[in-house]
């Protein structure tokens, strides 16, 4: 049964590879947001946070994590707790994510 469940999980990861930072071209997992992803019986938790606790983007992307989760069979519901610590810090980037923002001028050191 665990299996199954981080099998889940994995999709869920993969699928939130889908959603874009609205700010930069950069995906939440990339840009190092999604901290944790649990699934239970339909329920996914997703504990993440922001770059800054003043992101204008907040609803839109945590909207956009929900509706990209339930176009899965498995998912029913969605939850998203916002964490605060650990701090978010650009060494959350991906390698990818490094390059991106690079090519957009976006400094990432």
């Amino acid at each position: 049964m665990e299996f199954v469940s981080n099998l889940k999980e994995n999709i869920c990861w993969e699928a939130l590879t889908e959603v874009m930072d609205p700010e930069f071209p950069v995906s939440v997992v990339d840009m190092g947001l999604i901290y944790d992803i649990k699934e239970k019986d339909g329920i996914v938790d997703i504990t993440m946070t922001y770059t800054a606790s003043s992101c204008a983007c907040m609803e839109w992307i945590e909207s956009d994590i929900r509706d990209r989760l339930l176009q899965e069979d498995f998912v029913d519901r969605v939850n998203i707790y916002v964490v605060w610590d650990p701090v978010w810090t650009v060494d959350r980037l991906s390698e990818k994510a490094k390059e991106k923002l690079k090519y957009w001028g976006v400094s990432a050191k």
